[in-house]
């Protein structure tokens, strides 16, 4: 390791701040290849075409595909929302609205290509997604936390030696990953293309743990079979802040999710939408705080 000058240069000739910009230059360089083309989405849906909303199937409570089959979950309704006040600003009579299926492997691309205008399920943001996708006011605050048979884990120091599920191509994957090489923790790592297979791979004894998002999990595991065998741990092992994301660059469009969302965290409109999802359990200080710091005013 080369010693540091006053200027911040170190021995060796690089320089933090050189290596911060570079990054930050080649994430602007991706973010111009990603660049959306064609009509932007007011536009389109103003000429007659669908507005399509992505939605995952299997990230409850959050986006999924209810017993019926219907697109369902809170941040689903949210964009429900967002559809509505689509229609508003358009002054149209009608909306027709499509809801298409991603995975999350391929939900940020089907973004970034046009095949969805808006993507509505636990999308964390980053600014790494961000070369890829623009983003919302937030919508919801969760973290990760991991589910094991029998007693709580009461540290990841307790995952040594295990074999540990996690959700593939997620930032919660990405989180487990660093944090148990920083910690120089040995698990096996074992990714899964679903959260109810994960749970259920646990259950029946293929994996000792599982770690996700706390929300997705707690709810998981209150309609599972088995969830009587399955403990979540108490601590928050990261904090993640969910938001739509939305096609690069389309401004006008991203100013009405944002004013929609705005309008929804002024009222308690947004409170009916979150009991529908979570039902009896209020919003928590950290939700409420994001509706208060994200209820900008009109």
């Amino acid at each position: 390791m080369g010693m540091t000058t006053r200027s911040g240069q170190s021995a060796g000739g690089s320089s933090p701040a050189r290596g911060v910009w570079s990054a930050l230059a080649a994430l602007a360089i991706l973010a111009a290849v990603a660049a959306p083309a064609g009509a932007q989405t007011l536009d389109r849906v103003a000429g007659g075409e669908a507005f399509r909303i992505g939605y995952r199937q299997f990230a409850p409570p959050y986006s999924y595909a209810a017993a019926n089959g219907q697109p369902s979950g809170y941040i689903v309704d949210l964009c429900r929302e967002v559809a509505d006040g689509v229609k508003r600003t358009l002054k149209l009579p009608a909306l027709k609205v499509e809801y298409v299926k991603v995975t999350a492997e391929d939900r940020f691309e089907a973004v970034r290509d046009g095949r969805i205008d808006i993507l509505c399920e636990p999308s964390s943001m980053t600014m790494s997604r961000r070369a890829l996708v623009d983003f919302s006011l937030p919508t919801f605050l969760d973290g990760a936390g991991v589910v094991t048979r029998g007693a709580p884990v009461k540290g990841l120091e307790d995952l040594k030696g295990k074999k540990v599920g996690v959700l593939r191509g997620t930032t919660t994957e990405e989180t487990l990953r660093s944090t148990l090489g920083q910690m120089r923790i040995a698990a096996d790592i074992v990714t899964v293309t679903d959260h109810p297979d994960g749970l259920k791979q646990l259950a029946d004894g293929k994996l000792d743990a599982y770690f996700g998002d706390r929300g997705i999990l707690n709810y998981l595991i209150a309609n599972s079979p088995a969830g009587n065998r399955l403990s979540l741990s108490d601590q928050y092992f990261t904090f993640e802040t969910y938001a739509l994301a939305l096609p690069r660059g389309d401004q006008a469009f991203r100013l009405v999710v944002d004013a929609t969302l705005a309008d929804l965290y002024r009222t308690e409109r947004i409170r009916d939408i979150y009991a529908k999802s979570f039902g009896k359990f209020p919003p928590d200080q950290f939700l409420n705080a994001l509706f208060v710091i994200n209820g900008v005013p009109k």
